[in-house]
């Protein structure tokens, strides 16, 4: 306990400023450059660096009359403060531009075959808000990790947490090797599956054995993400099951997607947090809801 209260007084002793002190007089060569660069004087980079290296208890510099370069330790310091540095600019961005930027996160196949539209149209309709499409291989397309401000999701969602809106439908395809004998035709069979091993992402996938009678399920294969799936895919290791976005987002040599008949349709959410939504959550709701309907099942 002794030792984490020491931890915790050096961490609340040391300052942003002092981090900007050193790598200044670093990247400038000179306390004087350094000065000059940070708008402060020259004795007071002087005692930000002495108060460094006294909150650290480490020498981080040797000084001579001509050059100045970092001690072992200081190499060290030099590299932790420029991630510091870039993680409270990072975290002031994030504060401050919140409503002037839109993050909409996606496990897999974004807006599918929409996604280039929705990008234009978006761009065209609201110029003072910047959209930015960031894919996160986790259940909630990134919005639990707060990664984006809202997520386009194909599977279920807790509603506890998250609000959510249907915004339109999918067809499920069969991803197939490119030189699969079932390749050869249009479509195939829900009921043909359990015939080939299923390769299925208990995570972020939207295949499961529920969709087969207990007593007619195929054997299944995990994998981590899209690129394992694919990659098993195109090797023959089995085949997969995938909303319509996927055929459009993924393109892929040795892979050729086949529709498959008799399967339920998949519904394209968008989630949100439930008390705290980002201002352009319905404009966004509003687009997508309008490219899907304006192409009806087929995505």
């Amino acid at each position: 306990m002794h030792a984490t209260a020491q931890l915790y007084d050096l961490i609340m002793d040391l300052e942003l400023r002092h981090l900007r002190c050193l790598i200044a007089i670093v990247d400038a060569g000179t306390f004087t450059d350094a000065a000059i660069e940070l708008g402060i004087s020259q004795a007071a980079v002087s005692r930000n660096l002495q108060a460094l290296e006294q909150v650290l208890g480490v020498r981080l510099l040797h000084r001579t009359s001509r050059v100045i370069t970092p001690t072992t330790a200081g190499v060290h310091a030099l590299a932790q403060a420029r991630q510091v540095l870039a993680a409270a600019d990072n975290l002031v961005a994030e504060a401050t531009t919140g409503h002037t930027r839109l993050r909409i996160g996606h496990a897999w196949s974004a807006m599918g075959r929409h996604t280039r539209e929705f990008q234009r149209r978006w761009a065209t309709r609201y110029p003072g808000v910047e959209l930015q499409l960031i894919r996160t291989n986790s259940a909630t397309g990134g919005l639990a990790e707060g990664l984006c401000d809202l997520a386009v999701l194909r599977t279920a969602v807790d509603s506890r947490r998250f609000a959510s809106a249907v915004v339109g439908h999918e067809r499920r395809y069969c991803a197939l090797a490119a030189d699969d004998p079932w390749a050869r035709r249009r479509s195939i069979r829900l009921a043909e599956i359990p015939q080939r091993t299923l390769l299925i992402d208990r995570r972020t996938g939207t295949t499961t054995p529920e969709l087969w009678p207990a007593d007619q399920r195929p054997r299944t294969q995990d994998t981590r993400d899209i690129d394992d799936w694919l990659a098993i895919v195109a090797a023959g290791g089995g085949v997969g099951i995938t909303p319509e976005g996927t055929t459009a987002q993924y393109r892929r040599d040795g892979v050729v997607f086949r529709p498959l008949r008799d399967a339920p349709p998949i519904a394209v959410q968008m989630i949100w947090r439930r008390h705290d939504p980002h201002p352009s959550t319905h404009a966004a709701i509003a687009l997508l809801t309008e490219l899907y309907r304006g192409q009806g099942l087929a995505g």
